[in-house]
């Protein structure tokens, strides 16, 4: 099996497993958003600690904890990822799963304009239409909310310069997350056990939830290691419209599983960001399609050259 090929199982896993991950947040409706988000993170570095202990992958990771710069790269996508979660569990146990699935439709045009002031990248003018596009979108939904679309935007956000800073680094998929998690691990076990002193913990109060809260770790830890091998082995245009399957099937849980309001002027703001989508995806289809005649011309103009 190719890279390329293993790169779209590992995203189509990824993004089907978050797909459902609003079901599984709304289980632990009674424990608070920072205990759920400090569960998830201890309870994957127990989970991936293990797997490289298993797979004997210790000397690849004392490698990598002695390169000052990745680790630094690395702690700075950690805090983008506890941003990432926290809002996400906090939009999904609000009754927001609407607006977190918004976010991640609009994700890959947050995507687009890093890559304009990170990475100074021009854009062609059908990605300015649909960036456009996407701004008069938060603008209507922002009408429609009677506020920004905080929820959203800081997911796209975050999520979108995760993504970034996994692309760069090229990290293997289990060192780099034990990595990231671990940044975080400290402060959220320091926070788990001053929960346990207070009534506020829901950790071992119902075997249901405790066992769940347990389970998060690999509800978190699994998606995100296919996640990374995806990113290892695909475009991040690839990335980008595998993305989509993630919020249609959030949209679909919001609306028709846990009945959230849709009303026309919210309709007509998500309309607006598949409109912005549908023309960014066009565009980069037809992208690809220029590159890669431009790539066998070159390649025919060669081989002519090498005959003659």
């Amino acid at each position: 099996m190719t890279d390329l090929r293993k790169g779209y199982l590992f995203g189509l896993g990824a993004y089907l497993l978050w797909g459902f991950m609003p079901i599984y947040i709304k289980q632990l409706h009674e424990a608070g958003s920072v205990e759920i988000l400090a569960h998830r993170v201890v309870w994957s570095v127990v989970l991936i600690a293990l797997l490289l202990l298993a797979m004997r992958r210790g000397r690849q990771l004392k490698a990598l904890v002695k390169q000052p710069r990745k680790v630094a790269a690395i702690a700075f996508a950690a805090a983008l990822l506890a941003v990432n979660w926290w809002m996400y569990i906090y939009g999904v146990n609000s009754d927001r799963v609407v607006e977190t699935a918004l976010g991640y439709f609009i994700n890959p045009l947050v995507t687009v304009v890093l890559g304009v002031t990170v990475l100074r990248e021009r854009l062609r003018p059908a990605q300015w239409v649909a960036v456009g596009i996407g701004a008069a979108a938060v603008a209507v939904l922002t009408i429609d909310y009677g506020r920004l679309p905080y929820i959203a935007l800081t997911l796209a956000v975050s999520f979108g310069g995760y993504g970034l800073v996994k692309k760069r680094l090229k990290l293997a998929a289990a060192e780099g997350l034990l990595v990231e998690s671990g940044v975080l691990a400290i402060p959220c076990l320091a926070y788990l056990i001053w929960l346990t002193s207070t009534p506020n913990s829901t950790f071992g109060d119902e075997p249901h939830t405790t066992i769940l809260l347990v389970l998060a770790g690999a509800v978190t830890a699994i998606p995100l290691l296919f996640f990374a091998g995806a990113a290892n082995r695909l475009p991040l245009t690839a990335l980008g419209i595998l993305q989509y399957l993630t919020p249609i099937m959030q949209l679909s849980l919001g609306v028709f599983l846990y009945h959230e309001p849709m009303p026309p002027a919210r309709l007509a703001g998500f309309a607006l960001v598949w409109i912005a989508l549908i023309v960014f995806t066009a565009d980069g289809f037809r992208q690809a399609r220029r590159t890669a005649r431009a790539a066998k011309a070159k390649t025919t103009k060669q081989d002519a050259l090498a005959t003659t």
